[in-house]
């Protein structure tokens, strides 16, 4: 089961959470004494110390799933159960799935991923230095594909950009497609990429109308690599927002960009790229 990644922040009754690990994702058989440990895309996987540890677990047949950290020889963190005696668990709401897993004797280098009762778990997952979260719908089952029932929410980082363009709205969208912001770089107006996410629809006809008065001929980026072309209208780099993004890429854009704000306090010439 894979998680769909999601740029909303929320908590609910109906969802519990857990803290995202930056692993190797593996699935764990037991068979009698016959132990398997397989990644995501079904590779087999050599890790002694972790098979001798499922080899010891008092059951006869048994599938976890979890992540392992990278260096192999680390803490196997098991979220779900999808077997267990003979018996196929992933169509049981995920409390009962959870309590098989805690009814397990669990020993290092395995333990059970502990839910986060935080009022805000991505508050404390970006202080503690944590890949996310990941939000889970009570009682789902455990499905064999990417489900909306779990949802990663990766920490972001923030980074101030200046709007260069924009593109117009397709379909039933209004106002405008995507915002198209880029940073200072000496004498350089560097493009940083497409900002689609976190506009509600009165905010989309507000930029518009704010954007349509700085716009002019031509593009302002004198660095320009991936700049779309196609119904871009572009405008003199004054306008200042903030962004939430996940990383930057190699080729320095932003990846999963959402916008934050609109900074009125801000001069445009002072935003460089940070970090």
């Amino acid at each position: 089961m894979a998680a769909t990644l999601t740029q909303e922040r929320f908590t609910g009754p109906d969802w519990i959470f857990e803290r995202k690990f930056d692993g190797i994702r593996l699935l764990a058989y037991k068979r009698g004494n016959d132990v398997r440990l397989y990644s995501r895309n079904r590779l087999p996987q050599n890790m002694p110390k972790l098979a001798d540890a499922i080899q010891r677990l008092p059951v006869d047949e048994v599938i976890l799933d979890g992540e392992i950290t990278w260096d192999r020889d680390g803490v196997y963190d098991v979220f779900d159960i999808l077997w267990l005696n003979g018996r196929d668990v992933t169509r049981l709401p995920l409390e009962e799935r959870h309590a098989l897993l805690e009814s397990l004797p669990l020993k290092a280098p395995i333990r059970p991923v502990a839910q986060l009762d935080d009022p805000e778990p991505w508050t404390r997952a970006r202080e503690e230095g944590w890949e996310g979260v990941i939000a889970k719908r009570r009682g789902s089952p455990y499905e064999h594909r990417r489900s909306p029932h779990w949802l990663k929410m990766k920490c972001e980082a923030t980074q101030e950009l200046v709007v260069g363009g924009f593109t117009d709205p397709q379909g039933a969208r209004v106002g405008l497609g995507a915002l198209l912001v880029g940073y200072f770089e000496g004498e350089d107006f560097v493009f940083a990429g497409k900002i689609g996410t976190g506009f509600d629809t009165k905010l989309l006809l507000d930029l518009r109308a704010r954007l349509d008065a700085l716009e002019i001929p031509k593009s302002p980026f004198t660095k320009a690599t991936g700049l779309p072309r196609l119904r871009a209208h572009w405008v003199r780099p004054e306008m200042v927002v903030q962004v939430a993004f996940i990383e930057w890429t190699v080729n320095g854009k932003l990846r999963h960009p959402r916008l934050l704000s609109v900074r009125f306090d801000k001069p445009a010439d002072q935003v460089v790229r940070e970090g």
